[in-house]
């Protein structure tokens, strides 16, 4: 007779590699429906804002109109900007290089890519260059 698993384990535990692509995964499906409403955002900005006078300066509602779109568009960029990391992510996966810091080499804390899956620093260089992080 086998050992019999843990309470709450039916099987043996997911490796570091499916846990790492299925976070990804998540991230990506997550990051892809928020870029999906923001381009509805969007689309309704503008559409409203065809319906109404297009002179921004002189129309009360024209500067929250702009800013509104404005702000839209980028937080669009930001996404699309996460969906590559993820994807770069994704890449240093498939290459047995996901986890492993750009600035040092070493190991990136598993804490650490839990919490920003497409990390591509440890703490310690990302905290020596913050654009980094």
């Amino acid at each position: 007779m086998g050992e019999v698993p843990p309470y709450g384990h039916d099987g043996p535990a997911p490796s570091a590699s499916s846990t790492a692509r299925a976070r990804l995964a998540a991230d990506r499906a997550d990051t892809l429906a928020r870029a999906a409403a923001l381009s509805r955002d969007f689309d309704g900005i503008v559409a409203a804002n065809a319906l109404v006078a297009v002179d921004d300066e002189h129309d009360p509602e024209g500067g929250t109109t702009a800013f509104e779109r404005a702000h839209v568009a980028a937080l669009m960029a930001q996404t699309r900007e996460h969906l590559e990391e993820l994807d770069r992510a994704l890449e240093r996966l498939e290459r047995g290089q996901y986890g492993r810091c750009d600035g040092c080499g070493g190991t990136i804390p598993p804490e650490r890519l839990e919490i920003r899956p497409a990390a591509t620093t440890c703490v310690h260089c990302a905290k020596a260059d913050p654009r980094r992080a």
